[in-house]
């Protein structure tokens, strides 16, 4: 049985799915659509609108099971990933139970953010890419699952000054590498996309774009640092990434 859903299915079937389900379908449909068309990544609306994307739901993140259902979603979406456009991306809703909502800050988020990265890294059932650094703070390193490389995103309740960052419940995407063969610094579209992006980003936020998003390959850049973007202007120091199996988390119950 599939975990990936389309935006025409869930157009359609919505009410099927649970209350939280719906909830955060509804809310990131108005987001990234907006009537205004003012969200940031012009690529991400495109892709919502064209049917590009899929779209998976997990359970409470404290769980150890919503590891392995993540994982499940990875490996389905790593295997049709390239039959659903040239925007794709995979979106992941996380259930976000109210203490989480009330009580979880932004760092606490974060914490938990890596937690569920160690623990889907550690069911990877392929050896990491011979092309892509395992040492996250080689400038071209990528987080990679499955033997694909992909761009992590990640918005929270409790983003408050970054609107671009901030979602109701926990938010995952996952963007292929190979979506940005031609958005990159060494094309013209990509150059131009970018500028118009950090424009929109600008308005958007109402603040400073944070200084760790740059582009991928760039010698100072760190890729793990743009997955999950602070409130403010700072970034951690050291990337939480790592490869060791049933790593265990304070946030897990």
């Amino acid at each position: 049985m599939s975990v990936l859903f389309d935006k025409e299915w869930l157009d359609e079937e919505l009410k099927t799915l649970s209350s939280w389900k719906q909830e955060a379908f509804r809310s990131f449909s108005s987001t990234i659509a907006d009537d205004e068309n003012t969200y940031p990544c012009v690529p991400g609306r495109h892709g919502f609108l064209t049917n590009n994307l899929r779209f998976s739901f997990i359970s409470d993140p404290r769980e150890e099971s919503s590891a392995e259902e993540l994982v499940n979603a990875l490996e389905e979406y790593g295997s049709i990933s390239r039959d659903t456009g040239n925007y794709a991306s995979l979106v992941v809703f996380v259930e976000t139970p109210k203490d989480m909502v009330e009580r979880y800050d932004v760092e606490d988020y974060r914490e938990l953010f890596w937690t569920v990265i160690n623990n889907v890294t550690s069911f990877d059932p392929k050896e990491w890419p011979e092309d892509i650094p395992s040492d996250p703070s080689d400038h071209k390193w990528e987080f990679c699952f499955n033997g694909e490389a992909y761009f992590v995103f990640c918005a929270t309740p409790a983003h408050e000054v970054r609107k671009s960052r901030q979602f109701p419940c926990l938010l995952l995407a996952f963007q292929p590498r190979w979506v940005f063969n031609e958005i990159n610094d060494s094309t013209v579209f990509g150059r131009k996309m970018k500028e118009q992006i950090r424009k929109r980003l600008l308005e958007y936020d109402g603040i400073s774009v944070h200084p760790d998003l740059k582009w991928y390959g760039e010698e100072d850049n760190n890729e793990w640092k743009q997955y999950f973007i602070s409130d403010d202007d700072s970034s951690p120091s050291k990337c939480p990434f790592t490869r060791m199996k049933n790593k265990v988390s304070k946030f897990l119950k």
